[in-house]
């Protein structure tokens, strides 16, 4: 198994940034690629972005491309996401994830596509 743990969530002002944390552990020798997602209050769960381990390769929803940033510490096994000119929008519960494969494919974009969640850390946007 492997075991996601997201921290960094917090209220902020509409404007402002906030780096997301996630750590990974367990059965990461097997490099799967990382995920987050966001869910918002009676909306379902949607992908923000992603990134793999093997080759730094990233993917972005069209809503965050240009102002979220996805990166990783291999020596750390640890993915960020880091949020910029945040809108009331953003606001959500926003969780890691490992996906089933290494590599990114279109089948990122799906919350089907992942294995392993953490438990999530809310994210308010006020405005």
């Amino acid at each position: 198994q492997v075991q996601l743990v997201e921290s960094g969530g917090g209220l902020v002002q509409a404007g402002d940034s906030l780096r997301l944390s996630c750590a990974a552990s367990g059965r990461t020798f097997s490099r799967p690629a990382i995920g987050w997602f966001r869910q918002a209050p009676g909306k379902e769960r949607v992908f923000v972005a992603a990134i793999t381990w093997i080759d730094n390769n990233t993917g972005y929803a069209d809503s965050v491309k240009g102002r979220f940033t996805i990166s990783r510490d291999n020596a750390k096994n640890m993915v960020y996401l880091q949020m910029n000119s945040l809108k009331s929008e953003d606001t959500a519960i926003y969780y890691c994830a490992a996906a089933k494969t290494a590599y990114l494919s279109s089948t990122n974009y799906y919350s089907t596509s992942y294995d392993y969640w953490g438990q999530g850390t809310q994210v308010t946007v006020s405005s």
